[in-house]
């Protein structure tokens, strides 16, 4: 799969969480993990500026978050982008967890890990509940019929 679109780095969906919680946890603070989760969003495929509009907006979010679904045989892929730099690296995170695998394993791969990585609760409400949002909306387009 091409930019935007986001090829995964691992086999699965829980082996992308058991890495993002690896890594993680190589920081003492959350200071030191908002910066490399900002750092992910930084590495995000461009997003077009074209699908920067209503269509492509998460509704839910604080910020401006956009995403873009593509499916490819069995899988599905995402691109997304956020005006916010957190939000980005945030939106990279999900879909380094969602993006390339199947509605099935989508579907299957419930966001608790959101809250199990600790990320909810050390982000503010809106972001958290931002960032909860994001994952209801990629798995709701896993949830359409191909």
């Amino acid at each position: 799969m091409e930019a935007p679109f986001v090829n995964p780095t691992e086999e699965s969906a829980a082996e992308a969480i058991e890495a993002i919680r690896d890594e993680l946890e190589l920081f003492d603070d959350w200071m030191e993990r908002y910066q490399y989760i900002i750092e992910m969003g930084r590495k995000l495929p461009p997003f077009p500026t074209i699908w920067q509009n209503d269509a492509h907006r998460v509704p839910g979010c604080q910020s401006q978050v956009w995403l873009e679904e593509k499916t490819e045989g069995d899988r599905l892929y995402f691109a997304g982008l956020s005006d916010a730099a957190i939000v980005s690296g945030l939106v990279a995170l999900l879909l380094r967890v969602y993006s390339g695998r199947t509605r099935a394993e989508i579907a299957a791969t419930d966001p608790s890990f959101l809250r199990d990585l600790g990320l909810v609760q050390a982000l503010s409400t809106n972001r958290g509940n931002g960032v909860e949002a994001m994952a209801r909306a990629i798995r709701s387009a896993a949830a359409q019929p191909a």
